[in-house]
């Protein structure tokens, strides 16, 4: 049946005019930057590898990394969409074959009969019955729009772009989620480090406290003096729980991301100074598309888009209907599937729209909106691409400056509070002296934890940037949709190749 329908449609197909509607995609043109402002030309590139995080030398970042990208609740969900993405495919690809049902069915009666006859000893009637068999196999139904101007195919294809950039959208998610575990790990070591800061601080502050008392008690301090000291003293002890405040939140927040509750996080934080900062570099900006998934799937949306506008212009155009049916019927099991007991109907229909009161034209000019909406995305995504280098390289180089600077202003401010209490001790140097050398260290010492972390977080943010060591695939994933070659995008899935959509 279904050879008969081919051979049907085969001549439609045939005929003058036969096309698929529309240009293909191309990929738009962008401008694209000859190197980043923050790094030479000539600087070799040192891609993310795939499991970058490894390079701070921090088992507890690798074990919370795992679990976040195995059970996180945003991971999990993008991969069932991947799912739902595919039976789409499959759901806009079944209108490309025939729909073909059929029924079957038997059924029995029985006929009573009565016949007369004459008997040796007397006369009489006897009866008799007659069983019937009836056996059917009702035509089966055969559905079949030709797909003359190409619609359904291009609505195969625009399913099968959605499905990669559901592929694509799941790794920007898992991308997000790790380096979020990331940043919340390194800002729960700053606060560790700057709740070390500030007990060692307030150590410091009571030391000079108890020196202060000493010299009240000689009277050669003050009541001033000493108010003024336990003042600092009061302050430094005060901060002490907002750091731990702080750094709670941070370990809570931390079970979200890796799909546990809080009370499942046993792990708690080092230090900063304690973990490695492993070497990037971007190289040149003509291979970073290569690199983010978030361009990627920018770019499926166009490419879905695109074919969405051929769905829209095939609807103005006739739909034609092979309609058939093929099967048999009899009264006899053995005669069924004889030549007698063929049934067969074929049908062809055309279906032109005349008026619509607007519908077709507005489905259209909505293709054609989202197409060029979803086109400015893409653009825009290529361009905040490079921004988000520029940032964190910049970032980077300034903050790294800027930590070596610090740790020079931690020292200088040590040396010079050491001094200060030496002198007091001595009593060559007032309490004023020594408070204001004091809180400058004080200051000092957790501006340089602050900055560690800004430096950290600047790295994370270019290997954020890089993609995160992902690569557009080139090999199995575009195979699973066919339909979308020739051509290769950024993404590493095929498309059509030709000039843009007009």
């Amino acid at each position: 049946m279904i050879r008969l329908l081919a051979r049907c449609a085969l001549p439609l197909a045939l005929l003058p005019g036969a096309c698929d509607l529309g240009p293909d995609y191309l990929r738009p043109q962008v401008e694209m930057p000859v190197q980043f402002r923050a790094t030479e030309a000539t600087e070799t590139a040192a891609w993310p590898a795939e499991d970058w995080w490894h390079g701070f030398d921090s088992r507890e970042l690798n074990a919370l990394v795992e679990q976040a990208r195995t059970q996180n609740f945003d991971i999990v969900a993008a991969i069932a969409r991947i799912r739902q993405a595919d039976a789409q495919v499959r759901i806009a690809g079944a209108a490309m074959l025939p729909n073909v049902t059929a029924t079957g069915g038997a059924s029995w009666e029985q006929v009573g009969a009565t016949r007369g006859f004459t008997g040796v000893s007397r006369g009489g009637s006897t009866s008799s019955t007659i069983d019937i068999h009836n056996y059917s196999l009702s035509p089966a139904n055969v559905a079949y729009e030709v797909d003359f101007w190409g619609k359904n195919r291009a609505s195969r294809q625009s399913a099968a772009s959605l499905a990669m950039f559901s592929r694509f959208d799941q790794q920007v998610v898992a991308l997000t989620v790790v380096t979020n575990v990331a940043n919340t790990w390194f800002t729960a070591l700053a606060l560790a480090d700057r709740l070390v800061v500030a007990q060692r601080n307030l150590a410091d502050a009571q030391q000079t406290l108890a020196v202060i008392r000493g010299r009240l008690d000689a009277g050669t301090a003050s009541a001033l003096d000493l108010a003024q000291q336990e003042s600092l003293v009061a302050g430094e002890r005060a901060v002490i729980p907002n750091f731990r405040n702080q750094l709670e939140q941070e370990l809570i927040g931390l079970g979200i991301l890796i799909g546990r509750p809080p009370e499942a996080i046993t792990v708690r934080p080092g230090s900063l100074d304690t973990l490695s900062l492993p070497p990037v570099s971007p190289g040149l900006p003509s291979a970073l598309l290569q690199r983010r998934p978030d361009v990627a799937e920018a770019e499926a949306q166009l490419v879905a888009a695109n074919f969405d506008i051929k769905v829209a212009r095939a609807a103005f155009f006739p739909s034609i209907q092979l309609t058939g049916s093929y099967g048999f019927a009899n009264a006899a099991l053995n005669t069924l599937f004889t030549p007698g007991g063929t049934l067969v109907s074929l049908a062809a229909g055309l279906t032109q729209p005349l008026f619509d009161g607007g519908l077709l034209r507005g489905q259209l000019e909505q293709a054609k909106g989202r197409h060029d909406e979803l086109l400015a995305d893409y653009r825009k995504s290529v361009v905040q691409a490079f921004t988000d280098v520029e940032d964190a390289l910049t970032a980077w180089r300034f903050t790294t400056e800027q930590e070596a600077l610090q740790r020079q202003a931690v020292a200088t401010a040590q040396r010079a509070a050491n001094i200060a209490r030496a002198q007091m001790q001595a009593g060559t140097a007032d309490v004023t002296t020594v408070l204001q050398a004091e809180t400058t260290l004080f200051n000092a010492a957790d501006t340089l934890a602050q900055v560690r972390l800004a430096r950290f977080q600047a790295l994370l943010n270019l290997y954020k940037a890089l993609g995160g060591g992902w690569i557009a695939p080139s090999g199995p994933i575009e195979d699973q949709f066919p339909g979308l070659r020739p051509g290769l995008a950024p993404g590493g899935f095929a498309l059509p190749v030709g000039g843009n959509v007009q």
